[in-house]
């Protein structure tokens, strides 16, 4: 008997909660995998007292009994990785054992970092990256000048291949105008590559065996729909494929393999970084909702964009993504609004019924088409089923349920795994 294979994917700007989520649904399956993006990722989990932020490491880790993979997708800082891993061993989750890195994956090293600041700063449109050299690692890949987790199993090879990547660097931060010393050296980049051997793993192999010993496995996004390179807000992007379809590329099984594709959605909207934002806020308003939702970004403290929940970018995100289903989250946050608007549709250069637009420059000129519903003015964070919500707030879940097209599966209402929604 064969196992099954879920996605959990984010649907907006990124930063929706998928690593609570994922630490949700992780007690129900085997396996837990990432796909895509980097350390420029920040899964923030709350366990008891503890408040534990993830930029590398699936949030899944958490649970002990569970194995947790970083698929060829992935982008990975290894120093950072291994911080992280040996921080998650101070606090007593002991990772090793547990967690594998691709062969296949691609690392990113000092020289990345060096040159994601070098870019950022001469551009004059800056996109508003997190700084941790995941594009220029992305172009590494693409451009094959890339080293893999696979290269560092035999020293000698890493260091030459490290060796290539410092010297490209070196010419392209001459050509930003910045010092090619930021580049570093060999001995910097291999820092921590006498750790490697010990979580190498071929994850396309291994999640194949685990589907065909009838284990239950779910693969982990990071950033949203409306950040992925082809499908969203172009260029305010990240540098990878962030929806559904780059699941399979980025773990090394076959498209089949996915049984099932969990959306999540924040019950608003937020965004951080530069780029267009339709439904955003009023100064006022953004900094209480910020302040009541703690919108400040994992990987840089930065105060997230908010406003109000748009439907244009979550029923695309479910078309292209391929929902089966919605996790809503901070539904709480709304608990105190007398009312609540919800962008149905956008109005472009006259034109009512505009779909999500191909550029950030139509984006940016849309006007958002509200539909304006009654709060419900009463705390959800003791709900437990959905009948235990305020009749307002199912009547925003349904009308949400609607617009999306998709079934809403779970509802968060708090920062504790334990305050979530999955019965009616």
């Amino acid at each position: 008997m064969g196992g099954a294979c879920t996605v959990v994917v984010g649907c907006q700007w990124g930063d929706e909660g998928k690593g609570k989520v994922v630490d949700v649904l992780a007690s129900d399956v085997d396996l837990i995998a990432r796909y895509q993006g980097g350390a420029n990722a920040g899964h923030t989990v709350h366990v008891g007292d503890q408040h534990i932020v993830l930029h590398q490491v699936p949030s899944g880790i958490l649970h002990r009994d569970k194995r947790c993979l970083l698929g060829n997708g992935v982008v990975i800082d290894l120093a950072q990785f291994f911080e992280e891993v040996d921080h998650l061993a101070e606090r007593g989750v002991d990772p090793l054992g547990r967690i594998g890195v691709c062969t296949r994956a691609h690392v990113v090293f000092p020289y990345h970092m060096a040159l994601d600041h070098a870019a950022e700063k001469a551009a004059t449109a800056k996109i508003g990256t997190t700084g941790r050299g995941i594009g220029p690692a992305y172009e590494s890949k693409t451009g094959r000048r890339g080293v893999r987790i696979a290269d560092l199993l035999d020293t000698r090879r890493g260091e030459a291949r490290v060796a290539q990547g410092i010297a490209w660097a070196r010419d392209r931060l001459r050509q930003l105008g910045a010092d090619p010393a930021l580049a570093g050296t060999v001995g910097d980049a291999m820092a921590v590559a006498d750790r490697v051997p010990g979580v190498a793993a071929d994850v396309g192999a291994e999640i194949s065996a685990g589907l065909a010993a009838g284990q239950r496995i779910l693969l982990e996004g990071a950033q949203g729909t409306a950040l992925d390179v082809d499908h969203g807000t172009y260029p305010f992007v990240t540098s990878s494929n962030t929806t559904a379809g780059a699941a399979a590329v980025g773990t090394g099984i076959g498209p089949t393999a996915i049984d099932s594709v969990v959306g999540v959605v924040k019950a608003y909207t937020t965004r951080v970084g530069n780029g267009p934002l339709p439904t955003a806020f009023d100064p006022a308003m953004d900094e209480k909702v910020r302040q009541l939702g703690g919108e400040f970004g994992a990987t840089t403290g930065r105060p997230r964009r908010c406003g109000w929940f748009d439907a244009v970018v979550v029923a695309y995100a479910a078309r292209v993504n391929g929902l089966t289903g919605i996790a809503l989250t901070k539904l709480d946050v709304l608990d105190t609004l007398p009312e609540i608007r919800i962008a149905t549709g956008y109005r472009l250069d006259g034109r009512g019924d505009t779909p999500f637009p191909a550029t950030a420059s139509e984006l940016e000129r849309v006007e958002p088409v509200y539909e304006t519903v009654p709060g419900w003015q009463a705390s959800t964070t003791e709900a437990r089923r959905l009948r235990d919500l305020p009749r307002n707030a199912r009547t925003y879940l349904d009308r949400l349920e609607e617009l999306a097209g998709t079934p809403i599966a779970m509802v968060s209402v708090g920062t504790r795994r334990s305050q979530v929604i999955r019965e009616p």
